[in-house]
């Protein structure tokens, strides 16, 4: 039973952590605390998309599943989390 939630939590660390390599190397925004906030709130938003998940599942229950997680949830809470510290760091 616990290698089931170590799955999951370890499921949610990469898609946080993916989020935050993306947003930090690939799109190039400038973040707050670089790529070390990025990375904490890509996996604040990760876990927050699971708890949306949960939430709302019937809403989103067609959406991709991978190891009993709603990988869309995740990874678009991630990235809007990360997008809204980059604002919040850095406004025009």
């Amino acid at each position: 039973m616990w290698f089931y939630y170590f799955r999951v939590g370890l499921t949610y660390v990469t898609i946080g952590v993916a989020s935050a390599v993306f947003f930090f190397f690939v799109v190039k925004k400038p973040v707050l605390g670089k790529l070390w906030g990025a990375l904490i709130v890509g996996l604040v938003g990760s876990f927050l998309g699971g708890l949306i998940d949960q939430l709302f599942s019937r809403v989103i229950a067609y959406l991709a599943d991978v190891n009993s997680v709603n990988v869309f949830a995740a990874l678009a809470t991630s990235l809007l989390m990360i997008w809204l510290l980059s604002k919040a760091s850095y406004p025009r």
